[in-house]
């Protein structure tokens, strides 16, 4: 008899934006003629940019050529594409990285959620609340958040980022041994600066916690002063471990890529107190379970780098940000309270009069047609708002602010 992992037993019936379609879907059946327009999930709606299409052109010729054709490359990433990392996302920001402290990947999804792998399910979890649900869905399966009591995991520690911290979080009371942050934040679009991130490495190295950083939308980062890498900040190669993504990046929701920084300082322990390094550990984990990222998609990535495609794809984000903007604008004329917005493609927005956010979400959704997310669906300190997503067309955009402003007006 083949026993099941009893801990996905544990987790709600369906993902959270499984729910969402479900429900939209539900409203075109009974509404067939409503021009729904979704900005609740973060997909992209620009092309793939000229210099990605063209290198990975180039690269199904040469596969297709006997000569130029290559089968398994390696799990970790080919060379080609980890040098341009380092040389684009972090010299200029005087980190240094050694070619082995770089994961290619098929998405940072894969590996925020893969990392647990590597990690005892005896240790207590730290995250901002409201947070992306995979951090927390994926530590319960690993059997690492304990019970769900009241919409809380009681293995959890859930640090609140709140309108009244400005969506910071504060050093909690309880000890933890992972914590993750996300920044620019998915769902709520704040930013840290360099001294609350620098609060917080500072309290993992006094604490020996593991920092688990997504940065997956430093790319829409527009104030110089905000850090696009957590290793910009001294000591954090020993605590944390980086996460980033081509996806919003550069339009590769649909191709699959990102990568993760594990440093070689950075160590993990055993239950006697032995250190070992977790480059070593994750680099076991990358070829016995995952075949690497295909060559033409990793020419794909390397072309974000050349000069013509890191400036196609920098044109590719003002067009989201400006989307942004008119969001912004639009909602606020419309006596809604925005954040966000301003360093990263996601919109906060508090719901009116107290509404909980899945009836503001089906009110928007058939009294605007317009689809948003649930605030509460990130977590208990998301209830009372909607995240909405700047990734739609210009004109998906602009309309969506017409008809919330003639709804809600």
């Amino acid at each position: 008899m083949a026993l099941i992992n009893e801990n996905f037993l544990k987790l709600p019936g369906s993902y959270l934006f499984s729910d969402i379609s479900k429900k939209v879907h539900s409203f075109k059946l009974t509404h067939p003629k409503a021009d729904v327009i979704s900005l609740g999930i973060g997909d992209v709606t620009r092309p793939l940019v000229q210099a990605v299409r063209e290198a990975m052109h180039k690269a199904v010729d040469e596969m297709g050529d006997a000569k130029t054709f290559r089968g398994y490359g390696p799990e970790q990433g080919y060379p080609f594409l980890i040098e341009a990392i380092i040389k684009n996302d972090y010299v200029p920001r005087g980190i240094s990285l050694d070619i082995s402290e770089v994961f290619v990947n098929d998405g940072a999804k894969s590996d925020t959620g893969n990392i647990g792998d590597i990690l005892c399910a005896d240790n207590c979890i730290g995250v901002t609340d409201p947070i992306y649900p995979v951090y927390i869905d994926s530590n319960v399966m690993g059997g690492r958040a304990g019970s769900l009591e009241k919409d809380k995991w009681n293995n959890v520690v859930y640090i609140p980022c709140t309108e009244a911290n400005g969506f910071v979080p504060e050093i909690p009371p309880r000890r933890m041994d992972m914590l993750y942050l996300c920044y620019p934040n998915n769902p709520t679009g704040a930013s840290i600066t360099k001294e609350a991130l620098k609060m917080w490495v500072d309290y993992a190295l006094a604490n020996d916690i593991l920092i688990l950083y997504d940065a997956a939308y430093e790319a829409y980062i527009q104030d110089a002063s905000v850090p696009h890498s957590i290793y910009e900040i001294k000591g954090a190669k020993k605590v944390a471990i980086e996460f980033r993504s081509f996806s919003k990046t550069a339009g590769f929701t649909g191709v699959r890529c990102g990568y993760t920084i594990v440093p070689k300082e950075l160590k993990g322990y055993t239950l006697n107190g032995q250190p070992v390094p977790l480059n070593q550990l994750w680099n076991r984990r990358q070829t016995t379970k995952f075949n690497g990222t295909s060559y033409i998609t990793q020419r794909g990535a390397e072309a974000i780098y050349s000069p013509e495609g890191a400036a196609q794809v920098k044109e590719v984000i003002r067009y989201y940000m400006d989307n942004a903007k008119l969001m912004t604008e639009g909602l606020r004329s419309a006596g809604l309270k925005v954040y966000g917005g301003e360093n990263a493609p996601y919109l906060w927005v508090k719901t009116p009069d107290g509404t909980t956010s899945w009836k503001f979400f089906e009110q928007m959704l058939y009294g605007a047609n317009v689809v948003g997310t649930p605030g509460v669906g990130f977590g208990p300190s998301g209830e009372g708002y909607i995240r909405l997503t700047s990734f739609g067309t210009r004109e998906n955009c602009a309309e969506a602010m017409e008809r919330i402003h003639k709804w809600l007006k």
